[in-house]
């Protein structure tokens, strides 16, 4: 029997995979109702705001997971342990490709001025804690910059290119190449 939806959180999931399928603009209400299970009122219980709150709490959730699971270790832990868990860790959750990036795709629809905040926070927070990694692992500050830009372009074009051919084989090459490149810098 399937699992029924009793909080808030237990939706947001449902609700990313959603927006992964058809995008923001592509989420009607009509398709929330039908692959949640849940009724438009408990929907709006949960959301006041309506699809726009919805979508906002999906990126959090992805914020969230992202600050645990690749953020703060970059932060924290050994240097290339920290980067070679991120590539682990993005690996698995973008299933080695077959899974899109929510947050890059809201940037590239019409979407993106609508939650340009979480969409360019997300990034940026990449960015600077994978160049931080490099830095304190003992290289410059331009090194690291140039290191962690290609770095996360390499991950979400390696996810666009699987998704397009239906090939995760370059998801899995391009990470390959990325793990070299930072080894090799």
């Amino acid at each position: 029997m399937a699992r029924l939806i009793a909080e808030r959180s237990d939706v947001v999931p449902v609700l990313a995979e959603i927006f992964r399928r058809y995008g923001f603009e592509g989420t009607s209400l009509a398709r929330i109702t039908e692959q949640t299970r849940l009724g438009k009122g408990s929907l709006y219980h949960f959301f006041p705001g309506g699809k726009e709150e919805m979508a906002e709490a999906v990126l959090a959730h992805i914020r969230d997971w992202f600050e645990a699971e690749i953020f703060r270790p970059l932060e924290e832990d050994p240097p290339d342990e920290a980067i070679e868990h991120m590539f682990a860790s993005v690996d698995d959750y973008f299933r080695s490709g077959r899974r899109i990036c929510l947050v890059g795709a809201f940037a590239l629809e019409e979407t993106r001025d609508r939650f340009a905040a979480a969409v360019g926070n997300y990034f940026e927070r990449w960015l600077a804690t994978l160049s931080t990694a490099h830095q304190r692992g003992g290289m410059d500050k331009e090194t690291a910059d140039r290191l962690a830009r290609d770095t996360v372009a390499g991950i979400q074009g390696a996810i666009v290119l699987a998704r397009a051919l239906n090939d995760e084989t370059h998801f899995t090459a391009v990470l390959k190449t990325l793990r070299r490149a930072t080894n090799e810098a």
